[in-house]
């Protein structure tokens, strides 16, 4: 997408001063902000408890905020057009145990609206694609743990989202399968497709992502380009910047020093400590 064009377009996605605090009082996200271009590769790092499932919980409608607004491509988070413009890949597989994959689509294409003609169709591509053919007919549970990443990834996908919520997509695959993925997902957002990723690997979201935002403790605390990030933070990797600012403070400066020292076969008490 040119420039000038994402300039016109609205937000794939928009959340102004989101809010969300549970019943037994945790808060979990604090006035966040957060807007993410039409067309953009976007990645979301930050450790468990940050945050990141409950933005993904707003934005799909799955949880109730306390307050803010939440918006996709301009609609509201809660209408059903908002709705039907996202497909989300889990990180945990939620997938029916008593349907097969060819079974798993179709029913999805349903829900989406898809008459029985579309979703078969569709739902043929996606298989094709995720190379699921030859377990077309075999239930989730017998699924090997890469396979159900390709069904949940194929299911994302079936209805043909202008927003793709990809969280942990590659968590537990073998390499072979990863760069698999990869490979998939760029061709996807070569397309036009707008890409959420949320990851532990960051060379994953270094590699794939136009941008990256970091959270912690409910709030953004750092947003750009992989090379912005460390030009901004003094640092020579993204690992550096992730220790710096979410891990932060002396824990995450003090298990880069020893990282560092051991690196260079000294020994890590030879660094000091630092004064109180």
């Amino acid at each position: 997408m040119t420039p000038d064009l994402a300039s016109r377009s609205p937000a794939a996605l928009g959340i102004k001063g989101l809010t969300k605090r549970y019943g037994d009082g945790t808060l979990a996200v604090e006035n966040l902000d957060l807007e993410v271009p039409a067309g953009s590769f976007f990645g979301l790092l930050g450790p468990n408890g940050a945050g990141k499932t409950t933005l993904i919980g707003a934005v799909c409608n799955l949880i109730r905020i306390t307050s803010g607004e939440v918006s996709v491509f301009g609609n509201s988070a809660t209408s059903m057009k908002a709705r039907r413009m996202i497909g989300i890949a889990e990180q945990e597989p939620n997938l029916d145990k008593f349907l097969t994959v060819y079974e798993t689509l179709l029913y999805h294409g349903g829900y989406y609206g898809m008459d029985q003609a579309e979703a078969d169709e569709r739902a043929g591509q996606m298989i094709d694609a995720f190379d699921l053919s030859d377990k077309r007919d075999v239930e989730a549970p017998k699924l090997s743990g890469g396979m159900r990443r390709r069904l949940l990834l194929a299911r994302a996908l079936l209805h043909r989202p202008n927003l793709v919520i990809l969280d942990e997509p590659t968590a537990g695959v073998d390499l072979e399968l990863r760069h698999e993925l990869w490979s998939y997902i760029r061709k996807l957002h070569e397309q036009g497709t707008t890409i959420l990723l949320t990851t532990h690997y960051l060379e994953e979201a270094e590699s794939l992502c136009d941008e990256i935002a970091l959270i912690s403790g409910g709030r953004i605390i750092a947003r750009d380009s992989a090379e912005g990030l460390k030009r901004s933070h003094g640092a020579e990797t993204l690992e550096q910047v992730y220790l710096k600012t979410v891990a932060g403070g002396r824990i995450g400066l003090a298990a880069e020093a020893e990282r560092q020292a051991r690196s260079r076969d000294m020994d890590p008490m030879d660094l000091g400590d630092e004064p109180e």
